[in-house]
């Protein structure tokens, strides 16, 4: 399979999606962000000084989505028709964070995954910023696409 940003002779360039049928394509993706134990019972109280931390990293999560094709370069920037993030806790014996997970959608010829994972990492960004002066050893981790449908390729779903 060769790699559609690339023309014969090797130059980047955006793909030419004009006559690719308009579908409704839908993408989720995930990632985690981990952190001490005391910063996550922070978020969990609500005591982070700066705020709300999954609220606010909510909406820049989803505003990461909308700005895609300004971050990355040969993106098509797309009208998204919805753009979900959910959060869920990670609490095991010797790891603690949380789970981001974003589902983006659009009527168009071209699929949303990479808008749906720009949202997980923003919103994971966020959380970091929010909280790095309790807690600069934060790790983002495991950022990857979970399914994807529409579209001439078809569904995908992560094993």
């Amino acid at each position: 399979m060769d790699l559609t940003h690339f023309d014969a002779k090797g130059d980047a360039h955006m793909v030419d999606v004009s006559q690719k049928p308009v579908t409704h394509r839908i993408a989720v993706a995930q990632g985690s962000i981990l952190m001490n134990k005391k910063t996550l019972q922070l978020i969990q109280k609500g005591d982070a000084k700066k705020g709300d931390v999954l609220g606010v990293a909510r909406i820049a999560g989803i505003q990461g989505a909308k700005k895609t094709s300004d971050l990355i370069p040969l993106c098509h920037p797309l009208f998204l028709t919805r753009v979900t993030l959910d959060w869920s806790w990670i609490e095991r014996e010797n790891e603690h964070g949380l789970r981001c997970q974003v589902q983006a959608e659009t009527l168009g010829s071209t699929g949303v995954e990479m808008e749906a994972l720009t949202g997980v990492q923003v919103a994971l960004l966020t959380v970091y910023d929010m909280c790095k002066a309790v807690d600069r050893g934060m790790v983002m981790t495991h950022v990857s696409l979970l399914e994807k449908h529409g579209g001439r390729s078809g569904s995908y779903k992560a094993a």
